[in-house]
């Protein structure tokens, strides 16, 4: 065993996006974070070290390590955790995997895909901008287009209610269920089971 792996190694990173605070809780730019407490619930465990300013958890899947974060920077500010533990890991683009709000999707409706701009995201700009570019998968959550007499922050801040809230609970459930998938069989074939859906 003189080349096993060190026990501390990571081989994957997941970015949950989101706002602390109760005030956000049920917020559409929180759809991150809610995908995180459904995988908390799936998996029977609780991101709650404090690093990498986020809360973090390290999840075994299919031989792979993976640190599970939910920066507590504020959305405009999610580089500055995910750089901070690739670098400390040493882990590459391409698995870190971001999990987001997107106004351009219907509510309810998932995206999976291996890469791409950040689509007017702020979470995702400054990931790009600080973690070495656009080459990192992303499942995207559907929170609704903005309505016309809206502006985006009033509406990505507004709180679901009654049926949306219903709904979105059930799609972070299927995105935690994607996050899974993904880190297991890959990007590839994630798009193919949940993008058809």
């Amino acid at each position: 065993m003189l080349f096993a792996r060190k026990p501390s190694s990571i081989d994957w990173i997941v970015v949950f996006l989101g706002n602390p605070g109760a005030k956000y809780a049920m917020t559409r730019h929180n759809a991150g974070f809610l995908t995180a407490d459904a995988f908390e619930k799936a998996n029977g465990l609780r991101l709650d070290r404090s690093k990498f300013h986020a809360l973090t958890a390290v999840w075994e899947q299919g031989g792979q390590r993976v640190l599970l974060m939910k920066p507590q920077t504020y959305m405009n500010l999610s580089g500055d955790s995910a750089s901070e533990a690739m670098r400390f890991y040493k882990v590459p683009l391409e698995r870190v995997l971001v999990v987001s709000d997107d106004v351009h999707l219907d509510l309810g409706r998932i995206r999976v895909r291996p890469s791409g701009s950040a689509g007017g995201h702020n979470g995702l700009r400054d990931i790009i901008a600080k973690c070495g570019g656009e080459g990192f998968p992303r499942i995207r959550i559907g929170v609704g287009a903005v309505p016309p007499e809206r502006e985006l922050v009033d509406w990505v801040l507004s709180v679901f209610r009654n049926e949306d809230a219903e709904t979105i609970l059930k799609t972070a459930s299927r995105a935690a269920e994607a996050v899974e998938y993904l880190i297991v069989n890959g990007p590839d074939r994630a798009m193919n089971k949940y993008n058809a859906v």
